[in-house]
């Protein structure tokens, strides 16, 4: 009898106790004492295993359905079980014979009664389904962009990867089915409040992280990123944590010194630390009034401003962004701002490989339907349009793919009253908006609209 790996005890541990609290793997791979003693190799595999089952969920349970009589019946532990072994067949490069093994020691970990139906269908998973996904995946590298290949590959649902396939094209849809069960790479950059970009790669060198610079000024990727939560630069904000693709949206807003800010959707205040950085770097702070719907996101974004040295700088106010039209709000809320900066609440498709939560518990009416996303953002930009100051700019910005969240969202403000005065600022020679795409070993899918407001004249 083979012995179960510490990695995937840890694994199927983290996967249950997902499923029993509803809760979100990253957050539980964070906060996990068990994860703290595994090894780094352990530690990696434990962590591809949870995320990938919980990303590609509803595809393993397809492939299972194939094998098992009867799904339903199964034991949730053991459906846990089954799916930690099944995402290893398909997307991982293990032998066969030891994800058999190690996928039967699993499901008996899980329940002593199931050993003989997990080899049974772990053989089957291995020998059909396991050549149909490295067949499907050759397909899409080689240039092929068929739906029920990418959804394969990708572990995503169908109707998601044939929105992405229909709104970005053939390569977009490659790029993002090729990097979804990848593992995302982690991306920082300093607080300039405390630090200049030389004191913060020496003390990424310091603390065994690996940094590598980016193109973008001051960003690094981090090669050794395991040591990060340990090393209390994050903690103690010497560094932020911060995908590429956000800090170049931050880029694109640069505030200067002294410039009034108005941020909608502050969430824990990275983007406003982001914000502050690109003001630094013409000389000085902005000041900024950032606005964030949930009052515990509001406290702990206070927090983080007072340990960051830049709670003179930035006030953190608990506030529903449609109401910033509203009279009623606080003088401090109240206009002109120089700069209204909107993180837009979304669906996150740009980032579903570090929130694998969301591909399969998002609802497709959610962007088509009264009180939908779509709907939301754009009320959201309605109110927070009349505080920009004349000559002012405003960007929107969000982290999906989605063109329904994200540029018609703009040119439906465009061509309403209030759209009427601002005008859009380019962000490329080509290309009105700035729009990623996730890649491997690359950035996440990010969104960024900046608009200008014409100078009243008479």
């Amino acid at each position: 009898m083979a012995r179960l790996s510490p990695a995937r005890k840890v694994a199927l541990s983290l996967l249950s106790e997902r499923r029993r609290r509803d809760g979100r793997v990253r957050e539980l791979l964070r906060t996990s004492e068990a994860m703290e003693t595994l090894d780094a190799r352990d530690r990696a595999l434990a962590s591809r295993l949870a995320l990938g089952a919980t990303s590609a969920e509803g595809t393993l349970d397809e492939v299972l359905k194939r094998y098992v009589k009867r799904p339903s019946s199964l034991e949730p532990r053991v459906r846990d079980a089954l799916r930690l072994a099944t995402f290893e067949a398909l997307y991982l490069d293990t032998p066969a014979s030891a994800v058999v093994s190690q996928g039967v020691e699993l499901a008996r970990h899980a329940s002593s009664h199931v050993a003989g139906l997990a080899n049974a269908v772990l053989r089957k998973v291995v020998a059909e389904a396991r050549p149909q996904v490295a067949e499907a995946r050759l397909r899409v590298e080689d240039g092929g962009a068929d739906v029920a290949d990418l959804t394969l590959v990708s572990g995503l649902p169908r109707w998601l990867v044939t929105r992405v396939l229909e709104a970005r094209g053939a390569e977009a849809a490659r790029s993002l089915a090729l990097s979804q069960l990848e593992p995302a790479p982690v991306y920082v950059t300093g607080n300039r409040a405390k630090h200049d970009d030389a004191e913060t790669l020496s003390l990424l060198e310091e603390a065994g992280l690996r940094p590598q610079p980016t193109d973008l000024p001051g960003a690094f990727e981090l090669g050794a990123p395991s040591g990060l939560a340990s090393s209390g630069l994050v903690s103690n904000v010497d560094v932020v944590v911060s995908d590429l693709a956000a800090q170049t949206v931050a880029h694109r807003a640069a505030p200067k010194p002294g410039m009034r800010v108005l941020e909608v959707g502050q969430g824990r205040g990275t983007k406003s630390i982001l914000l502050e950085n690109e003001a630094q770097v013409a000389g000085g702070f902005a000041h900024i009034e950032a606005v964030d719907s949930e009052p515990f996101k509001v406290k702990v974004a206070s927090r983080r401003m007072q340990t960051a040295g830049l709670a003179n700088h930035v006030a953190c106010h608990a506030l529903d962004a449609r109401l910033l039209s509203s009279s009623d709000v606080p003088n401090a809320l109240k206009g002109p701002f120089d700069l209204v900066f909107i993180d837009a609440p979304c669906s996150g498709t740009g980032t579903m490989r570090r929130h694998p939560e969301i591909p399969w518990s998002l609802d497709e009416a959610a962007l088509t339907d009264k009180g939908s996303l779509p709907e939301l953002q754009r009320q959201i930009l309605d109110a927070a349009a009349t505080r920009v100051a004349a000559g002012g700019r405003l960007l929107y910005a969000t982290c999906s793919v989605l063109p329904e969240e994200n540029e018609q969202v703009i040119e439906a403000f465009l061509a309403s009253e209030a759209g009427k005065q601002f005008v859009v600022v380019p962000q490329t020679e080509e290309a009105p908006y700035l729009q990623t795409i996730p890649q491997r070993g690359g950035c996440d899918g990010h969104f960024c609209a900046v608009l200008q407001k014409a100078i009243e004249h008479g």
